[in-house]
């Protein structure tokens, strides 16, 4: 079981907890594409297959799931700005200190935007209206 633990943990440095949560991320996303692209092909079946199947977003359920979507957006566009720098100037970013501060201010960035999202995103469960927000 530990090196099991050890093979999934790596070295548990900022790398590689950016790595790994880019990947869960972009599977999040992509699943959101299928359900995405699954829903927009039930408009074809009639408006009340549509429907029905819309009642599911209303779900608490998908709200969490929602959410999580929005954390895996966030996360997966502020860490492929980082891999991008990392990629193109590696000389200047590579270096540990570089990798540790990046990752810092994507979790940062990432829940800076994540937080007034995820706020917006219960309100209406919860019947709350936002004054930023259109109802």
């Amino acid at each position: 079981m530990s090196s099991i633990w050890q093979g999934i943990t790596y070295r548990g440095r900022d790398g590689h907890y950016a790595w790994m949560i880019h990947r869960v991320g972009g599977l999040g996303i992509l699943l959101f594409l299928f359900l995405h692209i699954l829903d927009i092909f039930l408009i074809g079946l009639g408006e009340e297959t549509f429907n029905d199947f819309l009642i599911l977003y209303t779900h608490p359920l998908f709200k969490i799931m929602e959410m999580a979507l929005l954390f895996g957006v966030f996360f997966h566009a502020f860490n492929g700005v980082r891999i991008i720098l990392v990629d193109f100037w590696p000389a200047r970013f590579s270096n540990w200190k570089a990798q540790r501060t990046m990752f810092r201010l994507v979790v940062l960035l990432t829940v800076v935007f994540f937080i007034p999202a995820a706020i917006a995103t219960v309100a209406p469960f919860f019947n709350i209206s936002l004054p930023w927000w259109p109802a």
